[in-house]
């Protein structure tokens, strides 16, 4: 068995005290670069692993990060989690994952009260905005000891917190003008369920992008999904029924995109050739659809590293003795990637 190498291995290989190595580990700024390196270097080459716990009670710190979502069964859900994990790991910290039993879970407190039980440096909410389960807010977030991130949410400017989501309206929008711009003039639309901010903010991109044009938006242009492809499926023929002279569709999800190819196939129409086609996510599935799915890509771990790293900033500037900053909005753009299924080929 292996010997475990200490810190006081690490000195004397360095040629330096353990009270150095200690600071290097811990990033303390009162020591040399070229001794940094040369501890670090050794760190590396013996394979030194620092206690955690030592790490903790020395700097009086957990070093993890409290983290809260919900539906990881969804595309979404795990990507940002994705994100967030790889984030935290590399800056140093530890996730702590709680997930809620439902999106719309309004009972917070016990999920709360356990992270903060554990002495979590700082908490990702990432659980998507749906119907009033960010009213906890208001009440709890003054109180908080440790700084909270809210993510997939639209803005809060009264209340100190920070958001990052993707803009789903500006995503909504190049989707519709996409189609616009192939020609198409009956572009209806699926939305996500409604209660959720991210649905809401696509349906109004989908809009404003056809009210700009000149277009006329009615209520029988767009039905309700509930992100499954069996919701796109029911909402198409729906759709079908309502607004026979529909020549386009913009579905707010590629899972319910799939469900509308699956239904225009039984219903004998062809993508694009009768209804062209853009979705939302860009899932690794959707290059492979027939025909393959325009669809608007959305940086999702991107969006749980960038949670991530402004949460660190934050707690590191008070843990420093620093003025925090003002709570930021940021909002990652999506992208249009162009397929087959709804740019209409000259035969």
């Amino acid at each position: 068995m292996r010997k475990k190498v200490t810190i006081r291995d690490v000195a004397a290989a360095a040629g330096v005290s353990h009270q150095t190595v200690s600071r290097v580990i811990n990033e303390r700024p009162d020591v040399a670069k070229e001794t940094r390196h040369q501890v670090r270097q050794v760190i590396k080459d013996l394979g030194y692993q620092p206690s955690a716990i030592a790490r903790s009670l020395i700097r009086q710190r957990s070093f993890t990060l409290g983290v809260v979502t919900a539906g990881l069964g969804f595309f979404g859900p795990a990507r940002v989690l994705k994100g967030i994990t790889e984030k935290a790991e590399e800056m140093g910290f530890t996730p702590l994952l709680k997930e809620l039993p439902t999106f719309d879970t309004e009972d917070i407190e016990p999920h709360l009260n356990s992270l903060l039980a554990r002495q979590v440096d700082g908490i990702v909410w990432g659980v998507p905005e749906v119907g009033t389960n960010r009213d906890w807010l208001q009440d709890r977030l003054p109180e908080l000891p440790a700084p909270l991130i809210l993510v997939t949410t639209q803005a809060r400017p009264d209340l100190p917190v920070s958001t990052v989501s993707i803009d789903n309206y500006t995503g909504g929008r190049i989707a519709t003008e996409h189609l616009l711009e192939q020609g198409y003039r009956h572009i209806g639309h699926i939305t996500g369920p409604l209660n959720w901010w991210e649905a809401r903010q696509r349906k109004a991109g989908w809009q404003d992008a056809l009210r700009e044009a000149g277009v006329q938006v009615v209520d029988h242009h767009w039905e309700e999904g509930d992100w499954s492809p069996t919701g796109g499926e029911q909402a198409l023929y729906r759709l079908l029924d309502r607004y026979p002279e529909m020549d386009a569709l913009f579905a707010a999800n590629d899972q319910m995109a799939l469900g509308v190819v699956q239904a225009m196939r039984r219903e004998g129409l062809k993508v694009p050739q009768d209804i062209a086609l853009v979705g939302f996510d860009n899932i690794p599935e959707s290059a492979h659809f027939s025909p393959p799915l325009t669809t608007v890509y959305q940086d999702l771990p991107e969006l749980g590293n960038t949670a991530v790293l402004e949460l660190v900033q934050t707690i590191e500037a008070s843990q420093q003795g620093e003025t925090v900053g003002r709570p930021v909005t940021i909002l990652l753009q999506p992208k249009l990637i162009v397929r087959e299924s709804s740019i209409l080929l000259e035969p």
